[in-house]
């Protein structure tokens, strides 16, 4: 039995990889999900029994801290009271959040996973504890790059890296569609991410203010969160706000370019998911130059790495591919042979040799 864990119920790629994780599970493995309460995100079709327990996002910062920290007392008692937890079931914590799940498992003698997304988490204080509780708990961690790895190291001895896949119904949609550099003569630059100023969203509202002349080029921002209240942004007449959505293969099969503009300053990507979808699908690609995204990506070949404060460049590489259909094509065939790397079987099999270590006699407690 596995007992998975997460936090946020969004659309977002801690929740995709999961869910693509669920999805890997051998035949006749029982799980359940608990997961907090507030969200209608991908977490609601993973097709395994989901609980929840209670937890509320805010505007404000300090009581969305006061009610996460209730929350994990939530999830703690929660699992406690449960009487259908079985005595060898493995506690699978997706992030570094739901630390009432791990605390749990440690209490109980149960072994205990982390498959840790994030680095950039904010304040220190607040990531000191995360870091500490994870460090006591976890038998086995999960990192999703080799950069990752090293910029948050926790306990290197129960380490493994394992990168992640798409969704395999996503993939399927994306082996099926032909990429195109323009349609209808207009050449698309496709941003999906949070609200938040570090995801870079300020630049790329920037870059499309630089190139607003250019009428063959349209700009295209999904915002996660944009269902939660988020106030939308203020945009040129260049640029389309889309919905969030649960299958964005529409979006994709749209893009002639996709951006990943996070701030190396503010936030250091581990992975960057929406890259490899967008590859999947042939989408050059422009990514932050550090990260997980430079383990994916190499500059020219799938796209470009380029630092998202240097606005001058960024225009520049998009003006470039706009007017080199060639290129585009180019870009694009490496970037499916690229994402083809990332398969699901290769990442089924991680996860499968994760848990199996954790099952083993010598995993069963954290060093």
């Amino acid at each position: 039995m596995i007992v998975l864990a997460h936090l946020l119920n969004d659309r977002s790629g801690s929740p995709r990889v999961l869910k693509t994780m669920i999805d890997t599970l051998p035949k006749g493995e029982r799980a359940v999900l608990y997961v907090g309460s507030g969200g209608d995100g991908l977490l609601n079709e993973t097709g395994v029994p989901r609980r929840t327990y209670w937890y509320r996002r805010t505007r404000n910062r300090a009581l969305t801290l006061a009610a996460y920290f209730v929350s994990q007392v939530h999830l703690f008692l929660t699992l406690l009271l449960s009487r259908d937890i079985a005595r060898d079931a493995i506690i699978y914590v997706n992030t570094l959040l739901p630390f009432g799940a791990a605390l749990y498992g440690r209490l109980t003698g149960r072994p205990v996973i982390y498959h840790v997304h994030e680095v950039s988490v904010r304040p220190a204080p607040f990531r000191a504890l995360l870091v500490a509780i994870a460090r006591l708990t976890a038998t086995r961690l999960i990192y999703v790059s080799l950069t990752h790895r090293a910029l948050l190291p926790i306990a290197e001895a129960r380490a493994v890296t394992v990168y992640n896949t798409i969704d395999p119904a996503l993939a399927a949609q994306a082996a099926a569609h032909n990429y195109e550099a323009r349609s209808g003569g207009i050449f698309t630059v496709l941003m999906l991410c949070y609200a938040r100023d570090y995801k870079g969203v300020p630049e790329f509202l920037r870059l499309a203010a630089t190139l607003a002349g250019r009428r063959d080029i349209r700009f295209q921002l999904v915002l996660s969160d944009a269902d939660e209240g988020t106030p939308p942004p203020v945009v040129t007449p260049n640029v389309t706000l889309l919905p969030p959505t649960r299958n964005p293969a529409g979006y994709y099969s749209g893009a002639s370019l996709v951006l990943n503009l996070s701030r190396p300053d503010l936030a250091v990507e581990t992975f960057g998911l929406t890259l490899l979808e967008a590859m999947a699908f042939g989408a050059p690609v422009i990514a932050p130059p550090v990260g997980g995204p430079a383990e994916v990506v190499s500059d020219g070949q799938e796209g470009f790495l380029i630092d998202s404060r240097d606005g001058a460049a960024l225009a520049r590489a998009v003006e470039r591919l706009a007017d080199d259909e060639g290129l585009c094509r180019t870009l694009s065939r490496n970037a499916r042979a690229t994402a083809a790397r990332y398969d699901r079987e290769t990442f089924g099999r991680g996860i499968a040799d994760v848990i199996a270590a954790a099952r083993s006699p010598a995993g069963a407690r954290p060093a």
